[in-house]
């Protein structure tokens, strides 16, 4: 609740604070505990399940806030104090027109305002209203490893595990071994509130699987109601992520989805899944530098499932249930090809989480004098030998035991001025050589 604190600290109901991430990643349940903790009241609205009788109170007395407020305070059963009641938009995206009143209500400052929501940007959920500017956003993604130690009970562990990467020393053995092993439990698991909480409970992993099927059809739910006109192409995108991110080269190939598939087509579609939260897409810089927007190729993306977890359900969801010989190899870590889908989803998850947005290098090697190299991520980073100017850097998965480091050499050798440390993550203990870390997994939500 650090970011709503935050809000509420500087804000002092001079904006409105917009909640937005996937389904089921917990807006309601933490929107609702900050409420009930930090105000004398919390008037809360879902407009999942508000009636005819709500929504009508919202359009006649829109202008007449007085009114609307003694309403809604009757109805719900909620006293409301000045400058200490918090009222909640609950699925906020369900009656756009609440949004669109956000800022008259921040202007009349009797009380703050937060909204929840997902698929808050795709037409229908923006159409015939403008957006209130009086609107702070914070994104709520899945737990990251982080605070999947903590739900285990080893928040030691996690404290330890950045103290460790903040003087670049390694774990002992036991204890990397230990981190490993609940690395492999996170990837299965993933950070989606309710499979955590059913395997935290139980220790199985069939509870959890469950938790996430349900979650899956919840999203092929919503692609049907919400992606009008183009849902076909939203589910072929959404079904085919694991089969594109098991190959080596993980850039999506939109010849997969048929022989004319064309991003002008099919732009929407990631679109939809990027807004949903359901997916996180990393684009190709063409000149890796500080700034890496401005060489940004969306039509070459890489799509990720939001939540790793998610995507071992996705992927290996052949029958009624996941075979437990499935979880065994990936807790052995001996999954063979399908691990380093794994291990480079969950990357790309602990960057997002950590606030990075998603970048990649990728070189044919098919022109003239031109080399191939391929580099998972790019972020920006202070380098230590720039006095702390910020460089690029770059990120590469391995996840088997053995592996070469061939395209990250390349890419020192060519871009050297721009580049920073460069990191490795992978499953062996940490290591330094030169300007080039060698991390465990579990040290990915640290950078």
């Amino acid at each position: 609740m650090t970011g709503f604190l935050k809000w509420k600290r500087e804000s002092k109901g001079s904006s409105a604070l917009l909640v937005e991430g996937a389904r089921r990643v917990g807006k309601t349940t933490l929107v609702a505990e900050f409420g009930r903790r930090k105000y004398q009241s919390c008037l809360f609205i879902d407009f999942n399940e508000a009636d005819r009788e709500v929504i009508s109170c919202f359009e006649d007395y829109r202008t007449d806030l007085d009114t609307l407020f003694l309403y809604l305070s009757t109805y719900y059963r909620v006293d409301l104090f000045d400058r200490n009641t918090l009222v909640v938009f609950d699925e906020v995206q369900l009656y756009p027109r609440a949004r669109a009143l956000i800022k008259f209500l921040v202007a009349d400052g009797r009380y703050d305002y937060m909204e929840t929501g997902s698929l808050l940007s795709i037409r229908q959920n923006v159409e015939g209203i403008v957006l209130p500017s009086e609107e702070d956003v914070l994104r709520l993604d899945p737990l990251d490893f982080e605070e999947f130690l903590w739900a285990m009970g080893e928040r030691q562990l996690a404290e330890l595990i950045k103290l460790q990467f903040s003087m670049l020393k390694p774990l002992p053995d036991g204890l990397h071994r230990r981190a490993m092993g609940l690395m492999r439990e996170y990837m299965l698991v993933g950070g989606m509130p309710r499979p955590l909480a059913a395997y935290v409970e139980q220790r199985k992993l069939a509870p959890a699987e469950a938790e996430k099927r349900r979650i899956v059809q919840l999203y092929r739910n919503d692609i049907a109601r919400f992606a009008h006109g183009y849902e076909h192409r939203v589910t072929s995108v959404f079904d085919e992520i694991p089969g594109q991110l098991s190959k080596h080269e993980k850039k999506f190939t939109l010849s997969s989805l048929g022989k004319d598939a064309r991003m002008r087509t099919y732009g929407e579609a990631f679109f939809w899944l990027s807004d949903a939260r359901v997916a996180n897409m990393c684009y190709a810089a063409s000149e890796p530098s500080v700034g890496l927007a401005l060489s940004k190729n969306s039509s070459a993306l890489k799509c990720y499932m939001a939540d790793t977890g998610l995507l071992v359900t996705l992927a290996f969801a052949d029958g009624r249930e996941t075979g437990e010989e499935v979880y065994r190899s990936i807790l052995r870590g001996d999954i063979g090809i399908n691990e380093g889908m794994l291990t480079e989803n969950v990357v790309a998850q602990m960057l997002v989480a950590a606030g990075h947005k998603l970048y990649f290098y990728a070189q044919s090697g098919k022109r003239p004098g031109e080399q191939r190299m391929e580099i998972d991520f790019l972020v920006v980073r202070p380098y230590a030998n720039a006095a702390g100017k910020p460089r690029v850097s770059p990120i590469e998965v391995k996840s088997p035991r053995q592996y070469g480091t061939t395209s990250l050499d390349r890419f020192k050798t060519r871009f050297d001025k721009h580049v920073g440390a460069q990191y490795v993550l992978h499953p062996k203990q940490l290591r330094v050589e030169g300007d080039r870390v060698y991390l465990p997994l579990y040290m990915g939500f640290c950078l």
